[in-house]
């Protein structure tokens, strides 16, 4: 490891015994069990980071690094690449449509409609600000996700084409959602 990793990695640990000791200071508690150590960079340089020294040690507590980590619901990796942010969100938003898909003739294009909103739209609107700047190639899991609601609401068939139903919902392209 160069010298301006040690100094790094000696510098963050003093930073993090400091927070424990103003945690003292106020009489609370730092709980190292739960405490995760981002490392961020390129691929390669996280590469480059041998994993016996990436550690942080406090009041004879180790902390070791966190390759994926959650903050409001969000879930960030080192390369800040968020792919497991949207996969995780494409997941959870499938799992939602198929289930409405299959109670969506009983209920209705209006309750459909609203229930996808609900549970399908909100997930992808909260906390998108994150998402800016990314390459078209990571949004396209949440567009098919985007599209796949769309079917589900106007009824539309796999090979049908989606374009004119996002428009008649008035719903943005997910690239659009996020900059708005």
């Amino acid at each position: 490891m160069t010298d301006f990793k040690l100094q790094m990695a000696s510098r963050l640990e003093r930073c993090c015994s400091d927070v424990s000791d103003w945690c003292e200071r106020k009489q609370l508690q730092l709980n190292a069990g739960k405490t995760e150590v981002p490392w961020f960079g390129s691929a390669s340089q996280l590469r480059g980071l041998r994993p016996d020294t990436m550690h942080i040690t406090i009041n004879q507590s180790t902390i070791k690094p966190a390759t994926v980590f959650r903050d409001l619901s969000v879930l960030f990796d080192g390369e800040l690449s968020m792919r497991q942010q949207v996969s995780r969100l494409s997941q959870t938003c499938f799992y939602h449509l198929r289930r409405l898909r299959s109670v969506s003739q009983q209920l209705g294009r209006d309750v459909t409609a609203k229930l996808v909103s609900a549970f399908v739209l909100s997930r992808l609107d909260c906390c998108n600000a994150v998402l800016t700047g990314l390459p078209a190639s990571t949004l396209a899991p949440l567009q098919r996700v985007l599209n796949a609601a769309a079917r589900v609401v106007v009824g539309l068939g796999p090979r049908d084409h989606v374009t004119p139903s996002l428009c008649e919902l008035y719903w943005l392209p997910i690239a659009a959602r996020i900059d708005y």
